[in-house]
């Protein structure tokens, strides 16, 4: 008899991940305790097989039965459009911000389709949703901070308007990367934004605290915090 994907996970479960992964998720209550690179290994092995039959029945009482959906989204191999009809069915899923990270940077098709991916992030970079935003956010913070797109992605930062923690920290996040990659047109956009005091700070933070910004410039941006 056939093994069924939560019996994979159930025999993989690790209770002193489970009790670690708990106290940084709150909030959620139905983690088991499965390591990540074990997720991934059994992701890949779905993504061989029949997947589509697997993302069109899946379980959903446990953390991971959702965070491995997501990541079997990121390993199929199928034309674009299908692989956003699935994207657009799995959003609505993410409830913290584990299974939308992990999630967003296991979609590395985005590379090979940078203008349909953008288009499609639209309207979840719009939306009302605080998990949805962050979706949309993070894409851009794993993706999008290039030189050709930094312009429209410091603009879509600063036109997101939530009062939500997690959509505040994912733009917080952003603009830091946007400054750690682009620091000069990222620097100018400091000097002059839309943010509210906690994003804006938070952004700053973020900043100082990476090993990839200089002392004289962390100096800098520790001046620029708002009282």
């Amino acid at each position: 008899m056939e093994i069924t994907i939560r019996e994979q996970l159930l025999e993989l479960v690790d209770k002193d991940y489970q009790k670690f992964s708990s106290a940084l998720i709150p909030n959620i209550n139905s983690i088991l305790g499965v390591r990540l690179p074990e997720l991934r290994k059994l992701a890949k092995s779905i993504a061989k097989g029949d997947w589509r039959s697997y993302l069109e029945h899946p379980e959903c009482e446990y953390f991971e039965e959702i965070m491995l959906q997501g990541m079997v989204i990121g390993y199929i191999k199928t034309d674009i459009e299908d692989i956003l009809t699935y994207i657009d069915s799995f959003v609505p899923k993410i409830d913290n911000w584990s299974v939308c990270d992990s999630f967003c940077v296991g979609l590395k098709f985005t590379k090979s389709n940078m203008k349909q991916v953008w288009a499609f992030l639209q309207s979840y970079l719009s939306s009302d949703k605080e998990y949805e935003i962050r979706f949309g956010v993070v894409m851009l913070l794993n993706f999008y901070i290039e030189e050709e797109y930094i312009d429209r992605v410091i603009e879509q930062l600063d036109n997101i308007e939530h009062e939500g923690y997690y959509v505040k920290m994912a733009v917080a996040w952003a603009i830091s990367n946007c400054y750690i990659k682009l620091p000069e047109p990222t620097m100018i956009y400091l000097t002059s934004n839309s943010l509210d005091d906690f994003t804006y700070n938070k952004a700053l933070q973020k900043i100082t605290e990476s090993f990839r910004v200089d002392q004289d410039n962390k100096q800098i941006i520790r001046s620029m915090k708002r009282k």
